[in-house]
């Protein structure tokens, strides 16, 4: 993973879990500090031919990868390079995320904690 993508995972990680490596979200569905839903371990293992299991949800690295794999895939459909916008509209909201206004609001948090650790990361 590039550096600006792990800035960009840094931001996700921030908005969804604020670093907790266990949490657990929408009523238990998302796991991890990337809140990674049971669809999205499946979906990732389709797309790669990887063997992500449920417990990876809660190992950084993994959920990284993960991340990257899935909005690699999706991110495509919305042009190249694949912007941060669209890598969290997609992480938000799946496949068509970028197209659904309600991701918008999780965008803006999540741009707003890039800019926060940009800048903590620049000093």
């Amino acid at each position: 993973m590039n550096a600006a993508l792990a800035l960009l995972f840094s931001a996700i990680v921030a908005v969804e879990s604020g670093g907790d490596l266990n949490a657990v979200g929408d009523r238990g569905r998302a796991v991890g500090p990337a809140q990674i839903w049971e669809i999205t371990v499946r979906d990732v293992n389709r797309i790669a031919g990887t063997r992500y299991t449920l417990a990876d949800r809660t190992d950084l690295a993994k959920s990284a990868e993960m991340f990257r794999l899935y909005t690699d895939h999706y991110g495509r459909r919305y042009g190249m390079p694949i912007s941060d916008e669209v890598r969290a509209r997609v992480w938000n909201g799946g496949p068509n995320g970028p197209r659904n206004a309600a991701t918008l609001k999780y965008w803006r948090k999540v741009r707003a904690a890039h800019s926060t650790i940009s800048a903590h990361v620049g000093r």
